[in-house]
């Protein structure tokens, strides 16, 4: 299983909304490396939401349930299935992953502009430590 981390505005598609609805097709990337990530995407990864927009945050967790693929409406685009799994409570702040310094080496704090990523092993961990009644 791989970790993923997806960014979303929360004046766009708040994770509240995203619980409601259950599922979601992730599109509307365009950037090259975050494509990447989605194209890398397989069925049983786990997917960090992260608002990026006010206090930039972890604020949910999903499971990819259809992998990564091409977007039938632009083929150089790609997309995925991802079903909610929990709200992230409180959310995890990007100031916490920084001040942690366990991922300065990680897009998220490198490249903050980048909206779709592979998430390392370890910040699962690390998140399940941190907040341990969290399952995913």
């Amino acid at each position: 299983m791989r970790y993923f981390l997806a960014k979303t505005d929360p004046d766009t598609y708040p994770v509240e909304q995203f619980a409601a609805d259950g599922s979601t097709v992730w599109d509307g990337v365009r950037n090259p490396q975050a494509l990447r990530a989605i194209r890398a995407m397989k069925k049983g990864d786990t997917v960090f939401i992260y608002h990026s927009m006010g206090q930039a945050a972890v604020v949910g967790v999903a499971k990819v349930v259809g992998d990564g693929r091409p977007d039938l409406n632009d083929p150089k685009l790609a997309v995925a299935d991802l079903k909610f799994v929990t709200m992230v409570e409180p959310p995890v702040t990007l100031k916490q992953i920084k001040e942690s310094g366990r991922f300065n080496d990680w897009s998220l704090v490198r490249q903050s502009r980048l909206s779709t990523m592979e998430a390392p092993e370890d910040f699962a961990f690390w998140l399940k430590d941190l907040r341990p009644k969290l399952k995913f």
